[in-house]
């Protein structure tokens, strides 16, 4: 897996990587394109992804702890497991075809 704490990748394309259980912490993903992303079970606690595009995404058990996700476009987005305590998901964009972790409610 990547380890790339502290990394910036503002306004980088990564739409279709794959980044299963990378190490992201920190990570200034400001802008950035991560549409169909596998980024399911990664350690993304701490960043940066004010308005991210992470359209169907693949965010599944993630580690969000702490993350900025303001203004994150997330519809089609798969949240189910991600920790999301402490993160902040103001303002963000999503649709019946987000899924959030069970029990978890944007208001």
């Amino acid at each position: 897996y990547a380890k790339l704490t502290g990394a910036n990748f503002n306004q980088a394309n990564l739409a279709n990587a794959n980044m299963t259980e990378a190490k992201i912490d920190r990570a200034i993903l400001r802008q950035a394109i991560l549409s169909k992303t596998d980024l399911s079970k990664a350690d993304i606690r701490g960043s940066d992804l004010e308005h991210a595009d992470l359209r169907n995404a693949n965010l599944r058990e993630a580690d969000l702890r702490g993350s900025d996700l303001q203004n994150a476009n997330l519809i089609g987005a798969d949240l189910s497991g991600a920790k999301l305590d402490g993160a902040n998901l103001s303002d963000v964009k999503s649709d019946e075809s987000t899924i959030f972790p069970e029990g978890y409610s944007l208001n």
